[in-house]
């Protein structure tokens, strides 16, 4: 399998991890990171920027309309911004390219793949629904970070893994991050 991920500037850049981290061996990865996520990163965790990298197969600038993944030729599975800031989802929702990230989410539309957005934001403003809406019916699948209890987390990697998880089943990756409702 052949995955993007994208991490925005958006708080819960440990989505982002978490998914890098659980697909390395598991699948070919292309990661892009904004300047903004860079600086969240070291900001909301413990891991190096280039630790991160590390975890991914291929790590292209976010600037880089080179790379394969700007290509609608170029065969990948699926794409994932986590977290997706507002700023992205306005981006996707409205077709503007402007970065290896929109434009990898635009090839996502534009040639019927999956496109997982997980924003993580709260409240959210009309705006911020309306642009959830838009993309949802130009085809993306949009997986609120919001994570359910009945699992019975103990710790933030708990339900930072509750999320992944539902990223992994949009995706059709068997996993075992949290117990399943039975």
């Amino acid at each position: 399998m052949r995955l993007v991920i994208g991490i925005t500037g958006a708080s819960g850049v440990q989505y982002g991890i978490r998914l890098t981290e659980v697909l390395q061996g598991r699948a070919e990865t292309y990661l892009i990171t904004t300047k903004t996520a860079r600086q969240i990163i070291e900001i909301e965790s413990d891991t190096s920027i280039s630790a991160v990298e590390k975890l991914a197969t291929h790590v292209p600038d976010e600037h880089d309309f080179t790379s394969p993944v700007a290509s609608g030729s170029y065969l990948f599975d699926a794409m994932v911004i986590v977290p997706c800031s507002m700023k992205t989802l306005a981006s996707v929702a409205n077709g503007i390219s402007d970065t290896l990230i929109t434009r990898t989410a635009d090839v996502c539309l534009k040639e019927g793949r999956k496109l997982i957005l997980v924003p993580r934001e709260t409240p959210l403003s009309l705006i911020h629904i309306e642009n959830m809406l838009r993309a949802k019916r130009a085809g993306a699948v949009i997986l609120p970070a919001c994570p359910g209890f009945y699992p019975k987390p103990n710790s933030i990697g708990d339900v930072v893994d509750i999320i992944v998880g539902r990223i992994l089943d949009m995706l059709g990756i068997e996993h075992e991050l949290y117990k399943r409702w039975d």
